[in-house]
């Protein structure tokens, strides 16, 4: 009986035609010049741990819990660290990104079913990403754009900015650079004009501790952990490492390159966790424990339009991206306003291209797409483009960003189709030869973290569940969670059959000589 499949047809290749020529140093020491040339990938990846889901994460966390979860947000970065190292193996290891393996290993049934979950996640995360252009377009427009406007508008420029490949993968890359300084720069000035206590933010960030936490503040640790992980990212990564030229047959340039590209990650997402940490911090300083009428008076003395936005009660201030940029407008000014909503706009127009790019390698991979380049884009951009342009016409803006809450659970739930296949794969000798993750470090490890990951991710789904206060939903919800775990939990006997306990696997107790594990090496592009 045969559980994963060697599929040996062609699959289509992304539409990063060109390859970017590593130096040749024959040098045991850390070369600068190859760091630089396998610089990129990775900033990309980071892009997705500065979207506007995660920005909307983070001002929550410093207005309801201060300083205290900032050690949530490093551990949920190292964590994701780890598993971006485990997508950016597989894509050197064996020039195939993960829905490319996933279509030649899986059935078809199975790899159906998981591509559509990882189209879900694709939706969700560009559903964000699109309403914070939006808002960011409206807050810029002081309202003249309407958030139907500022869909469309991130509609077109989205289509313009993809096509920046044409003119060379560095410059590309280098765009990308460019609006991740524009967040580090614009995010970074209201860190600055805020002038908060550093001795609490370095306790926040070290000691994992949360002193007199509510369930309040448990569930937004739990959230920052489902904004930063974020599935359809471990697809992305395993597919933009394909754009360095590896050599697959010499293993010390194999070996070189997982190193560079971890060194790469490293320096990249520690970037994005400063930006993170900006966003927290100005928002905890400034806002932790203000109340609504407070609020309300300091905007009113300001003269900002908005003051009604918060009512003349004692309830705690709470804040999403559009009323985050009101508050610091009438705290510090308009030009604080402004210049948040520049970098909301750096970061939902930098991950929308990432979110479109993500559809396309899972689009080819899974299906095996053989479309136009122009037809792919048009396809996946108007499957998330759609629904997202249907709630800004018939929604205002504060419906608008109260959907983030929906969207990261929708995220969330969508963790394990990429986290239990990519730890699959990458333990598998048979595909990764000798570069297969080691038995405690990667495989048991590993395989915790990805446990303790989805368990917290759950417990967030529980928990807006429960909020929803309607039977029909509590029944509909348990039935799609029978469903939902019985996939789970048929992808992770693979996972443990994969990892070797044969017991699992029927095939062996019959004396079948056929396996769960791919004996034979795929032909690997070079």
């Amino acid at each position: 009986m045969v559980f994963l499949q060697n599929n040996n047809e062609p699959v289509a290749t992304t539409y990063f035609d060109q390859r970017v020529p590593v130096p040749d140093e024959d040098t045991e020491r850390i070369s600068l010049r190859k760091l630089w040339a396998f610089t990129g990938p990775g900033f990309l990846m980071s892009i997705a741990y500065l979207d506007p889901g995660n920005i909307e994460s983070d001002l929550q966390s410093g207005a309801k819990a201060g300083f205290k979860l900032l050690w949530v947000l490093l551990g949920a970065t190292v964590i994701g660290l780890l598993l971006q190292r485990l997508a950016a193996r597989l894509g050197v290891v064996t020039g195939m990104h993960l829905a490319e393996v996933c279509n030649r290993q899986y059935h078809t049934v199975p790899r159906i079913i998981l591509w559509l979950m990882v189209e879900l996640a694709i939706i969700g995360s560009d559903m964000q990403e699109v309403i914070g252009c939006a808002i960011a377009f409206n807050l810029l427009s002081s309202g003249r754009i309407p958030l139907w406007g500022g869909v469309l508008i991130t509609i077109i420029d989205t289509f313009v900015f993809l096509f920046l490949d044409k003119y060379g993968l560095r410059k590309l890359e280098a765009f990308f650079g460019v609006l991740i300084t524009i967040m580090a720069i614009t995010f970074g000035y209201e860190y600055v004009t805020v002038a908060l206590d550093q001795a609490q933010l370095l306790k926040g960030m070290f000691v994992p501790y949360c002193e007199g936490c509510s369930p309040v503040q448990l569930t937004q640790a739990v959230g920052i952990v489902g904004a930063v992980i974020m599935p359809h990212n471990i697809y992305l990564h395993s597919a933009l490492v394909k754009s360095r030229e590896v050599d697959r047959s010499n293993k010390k340039e194999v070996k070189e390159a997982n190193k560079y590209f971890f060194m790469e990650s490293t320096i990249a997402l520690f970037v994005s966790f400063l930006i993170n940490v900006f966003v927290v911090a100005v928002f905890a300083e400034a806002f932790y424990q203000k109340t609504n009428a407070e609020v309300h008076s300091v905007c009113n003395e300001s003269g900002s339009p908005h003051s009604d936005l918060f009512p003349l009660d004692n309830g705690t201030l709470e804040v999403d991206i559009y009323k985050g940029g009101v508050v610091l407008g009438c705290f510090f000014g308009p030009a604080a306003l402004y210049i948040w909503a520049v970098g909301i706009l750096a970061a939902g127009q930098s991950s929308t291209m990432t979110g479109t790019y993500s559809g396309q390698f899972v689009m080819e991979g899974f299906l095996n797409l053989r479309w136009s380049r122009f037809a792919r884009v048009l396809f996946t951009r108007s499957i998330a483009i759609t629904p997202t342009l249907l709630v800004a016409v018939f929604q205002d803006v504060h419906h608008l960003t109260g959907m983030n809450d929906f969207l990261n659970v929708l995220q969330s739930m969508q963790l394990p189709f990429a986290l239990i296949p990519i730890l699959t794969f990458t333990s598998l000798p048979s595909l990764m030869n000798e570069f297969a993750n080691g038995l405690l470090i990667f495989t048991i490890g590993g395989g915790l973290v990805i446990l303790i990951v989805c368990a917290i991710n759950m417990y967030f789904v529980v928990i807006y569940v429960t909020t929803l206060n309607a039977v029909w939903l509590y029944v509909l919800a348990a039935l799609l969670s029978i469903a939902y775990l019985t996939f789970v939990g048929y992808l992770a006997w693979l996972c443990l059959i994969a990892l070797g306990v044969s017991c699992l696997d029927p095939s062996s107790r019959r004396g079948n000589d056929t396996t769960i594990l791919i004996e034979q090496q795929p032909e690997f592009d070079s």
